[in-house]
């Protein structure tokens, strides 16, 4: 079934000098896999390469079930040289939770119907 990832999983994003990261969080073990198998560096950089100019690294931090995403230069000089309106990164974890992933249905029970 393919779903909005804030349907399945939290984000939390920031900056590192002219880098953003975006940490995102599965809600299920389950959830996590899928994660990991789904969502890669190459993945993120297709949906969100207009802000990561600079390429996309991940990191795997399984024992919180999260995908940690390093956003090269995505921040137009970092937050004291950028004239962005968000030159701190933090929407960037909102428009990853907006791209749709592939999940099987199965892993939705429980999650709750909160996003449909």
């Amino acid at each position: 079934m393919l779903v909005p990832l804030e349907r399945i999983a939290y984000a939390r994003s920031g900056d590192k000098g002219d880098d953003s990261n975006v940490g995102l969080i599965a809600r299920t073990p389950g959830v996590y896999e899928v994660l990991r198998s789904v969502v890669t560096a190459e993945w993120v950089a297709e949906r969100l390469g207009a802000i990561a100019r600079g390429g996309v690294r991940r990191f795997e931090v399984p024992n919180v079930l999260a995908l940690n995403f390093l956003l090269r230069d995505s921040l137009g000089g970092g937050g004291t040289a950028s004239l962005l309106t968000d030159a701190q990164g933090k929407t960037h974890a909102q428009a990853l939770l907006r791209c749709e992933v592939e999940v099987p249905e199965e892993l939705l029970a429980g999650l709750g119907s909160d996003f449909g």
